[in-house]
């Protein structure tokens, strides 16, 4: 279906005329009239407007020109999987369980690989297949699209390999050998740290994938080493619980 035909539809369906749609889009009827005729298309605006109201997602208003999938864990995305923001405004990139309530559900990708291959796994495909499956397809998505050209998973592998070496050569007293590095979305860890003097800055971008880790302190207590580092930069921090009371220790250029 064509636009016209879909806002033709889905105003009827509703029992509005055409001037009770431009008055709760503040258009004029005009407007609604030109749509419905395909002589023009809503703006942008007014698409958000169409799509709260109609609670349909603006690439349906559009006749459905893409083929959405969640940018987090890759499933096809229709009306009713869609995210939506907390003022319920649809959120076309992630399915309504990567991203609820204005919240991003999964911070750690091996979380939600775990996750799918404890829900996806059936006689057609074990949890192994699954996991090799979400290995290779989850850092094409935007959510945890990193480090593309480093030219493949191997390089990659060798990089992350390269950027634990560099951890453990620090030699922090109290930090654990460093084991793994995950991939961390900005968002989950960008900790607001106090400067000497006395200002606070964060370091990192929330929308920005890194890896990292959390290690528990060898010398016991309630406080954790945080670790974050990307191709410019390493970073280690220690915090207590839930990321309270950061201290930065090491931020170094690479």
């Amino acid at each position: 279906m064509e636009t016209k035909e879909i806002l033709f539809e889905l105003r009827t369906k509703k029992g509005l005329s055409q001037d009770e749609l431009a008055e709760k889009v503040y258009v004029t009827r005009q407007a609604v009239s030109r749509w419905e005729k395909g002589e023009t298309i809503p703006s942008t605006e007014t698409l958000k407007l169409l799509s709260k109201l109609f609670d349909v997602s603006i690439n349906t208003l559009l006749g459905s020109p893409r083929q959405l999938i969640c940018q987090c864990c890759g499933m096809p995305l229709e009306d009713s999987n869609i995210s939506k923001e907390t003022d319920g405004v649809f959120n076309e990139d992630y399915c309504k369980w990567c991203y609820a309530d204005g919240e991003y559900t999964y911070e750690n990708m091996d979380d939600l690989i775990e996750f799918c291959a404890g829900h996806m796994a059936n006689e057609q495909f074990t949890a192994e297949q699954v996991r090799t499956y979400m290995r290779d397809m989850l850092p094409k998505l935007d959510y945890w699209k990193r480090y593309t050209e480093l030219g493949g998973q191997e390089k990659f592998d060798a990089f992350k390999k390269q950027i634990i070496d560099e951890f453990n050569d620090l030699h922090i007293e109290g930090m654990p050998k460093v084991e793994s590095l995950n991939a961390l979305l900005g968002n989950f860890i960008n900790l607001e740290y106090r400067l000497p003097n006395g200002k606070m800055i964060k370091f990192l971008d929330d929308a920005a994938t890194y890896l990292g880790n959390q290690l528990e302190c060898e010398f016991g207590g309630d406080r954790c080493f945080g670790l974050v580092a990307n191709m410019d930069f390493l970073l280690v921090c220690t915090y207590e619980k839930n990321g309270m009371n950061p201290e930065l220790l090491i931020y170094k250029k690479r």
